[in-house]
């Protein structure tokens, strides 16, 4: 099951459920004989002390963080790189000025090692993974639960053999479950991050501008830029999107929220997983990992969630747009590889990786600009029609942000935002007729 739930990360979990003394192999096959048994229910004991009452297990998540942060050495930072770090952003704050009417981030530029990005991003992780830990640990609970209980000879009220409730190892299985898997990508993560907004969402409750030196010197190193260069390239985009959640105060809980909303809504299909649970020998192991193999632990979309996903998407297109048309804007002067760099990062946003993929099997969806290049010519169509004031004005309400129908026509854009101008101005003046007030007054306000 827990090979099932963790696909290719499984291995790595199993291993460090085991090295805190939890063995899953000691949990399966429902052995008879009364010694192997025993063994069991001291494992399932192990399990369940091991694991809070929280969706996920943080202790455990945060803990194998930081051991996969470091699995490929995380040393602390030189001075040397701490000045680098610093003075790019330094810099990259200066150049942006001429690039956008947003000013700097109020907090002051961070240079980190990967162990710091973990500690610094689990509090964002734990708001979106929730929801949907939530959700499938109350599906687990309302189909094993019954089909552990008739195993075992007892109801999911009741207790199993060993005193353990059955209610209470499904919850804390599926904590530890969980708190492996946001571990694990959150680890992995920052391996390859280069900052707090590589992946469209703000990781950070109050934004500040940081690098991870050793990731940025890693992806440098392959390149046939400098590294100085790539470098403030880098710092470019993380202190843009900086300004951006920083000016935009609704702009993070709006995009967090549609996340929300859409994880909240993740249900498994309780009787396929039913069915799969009951069809077969549950002493039969392999028979058991090919049933929760097939795909019924897939989420299952409703029109709502839908909805929320293509809000998100759209979101997430245009946070990503216009930081790469701001920070291009703001490098074209002055770094000879802006273009080969912009191209460069713009393949990789849309390629993703494995941690990505995790974060998508859990959380339902994938943090991927799909529309990243139609976004950023919605915004230059935008500033070269209007100016950059315009652009950066867009910002200002929810209201006002472009839709999925923009992105299909940037040139358009211009039209359409005049015509709802319009529609509004004449909404305003037969309100002010009804009340009596002066239609034009009522129009220019």
């Amino acid at each position: 099951m827990l090979r099932a739930m963790l696909g290719p990360g499984a291995d790595e979990a199993i291993r460090e459920l085991r090295e805190r003394g939890i063995d899953p192999a000691a949990m399966s096959g429902l052995p008879t004989d009364p010694a192997a048994l025993q063994q069991a229910f001291t494992q399932m004991q192990s399990m369940l002390a091991a694991s809070g009452d929280e969706p996920v297990n943080w202790q455990m998540a945060h803990d194998l963080a930081r051991q996969q942060a470091s699995s490929e050495g995380d040393p602390s930072l030189t001075p040397a790189q701490t000045r680098q770090v610093l003075e790019a952003l330094t810099l990259a704050e200066l150049w942006l000025d001429a690039a956008t009417e947003l000013p700097p981030a109020s907090g002051s530029p961070r240079a980190w090692s990967r162990a710091e990005w973990v500690e610094a991003t689990l509090p964002t992780w734990r708001t979106l993974t929730e929801p949907v830990a939530s959700s499938l640990s109350n599906a687990l609970v309302g189909t094993l639960g019954d089909a552990m209980g008739e195993g075992f000879g007892t109801d999911l009220e009741g207790e199993l053999p060993g005193g353990i409730d059955a209610t209470q190892l499904l919850r804390r299985l599926g904590s530890a479950v969980f708190g492996l898997q946001v571990g694990q990508a959150a680890g992995t993560l920052a391996r390859d991050v280069f900052g707090t907004t590589d992946i469209g969402l703000p990781l950070l409750a109050s934004p500040t501008p940081a690098l991870v030196a050793s990731n940025v010197d890693a992806f440098a190193a392959g390149l046939d830029a400098p590294v100085d260069e790539v470098r403030l390239f880098l710092a470019l985009r993380e202190a843009a999107a900086t300004r951006l959640f920083t000016h935009v105060p609704w702009l993070r809980a709006h995009l967090l929220a549609t996340v929300e909303a859409y994880a909240r809504g993740i249900t498994i299909d309780a009787d396929q997983l039913e069915e799969a649970v009951r069809s077969i020998d549950p002493t039969d192991a392999a028979a058991l990992q090919q049933a929760l193999s097939g795909g019924v632990f897939a989420p299952h979309t409703t029109p709502q969630q839908k909805a929320a996903l293509e809000r998100l998407e759209t979101a997430l297109a245009l946070v990503e747009g216009w930081v790469d048309e701001v920070a291009a804007a703001a490098a074209m002067p002055h770094l000879p590889h802006t273009v080969a760099l912009r191209e460069m990062i713009r393949r990789r946003r849309a390629a993703g990786g494995p941690a990505e993929q995790t974060f998508a099997n859990l959380v339902g969806l994938e943090l991927r600009p799909r529309r990243l290049r139609d976004a950023a010519a919605l915004w230059s169509q935008i500033a070269r029609d209007n100016g950059t004031q315009a652009r950066d004005a867009v910002w200002d309400h929810p209201d006002l942000l472009p839709t999925a129908e923009d992105l299909d026509d940037p040139a358009g854009y211009s039209t359409r935002r005049a015509a709802a101008v319009d529609e509004a101005a004449e909404v305003d003046r037969a309100l002010a007729e009804i009340l009596g007030e002066d239609p034009d007054a009522a129009a220019g306000a």
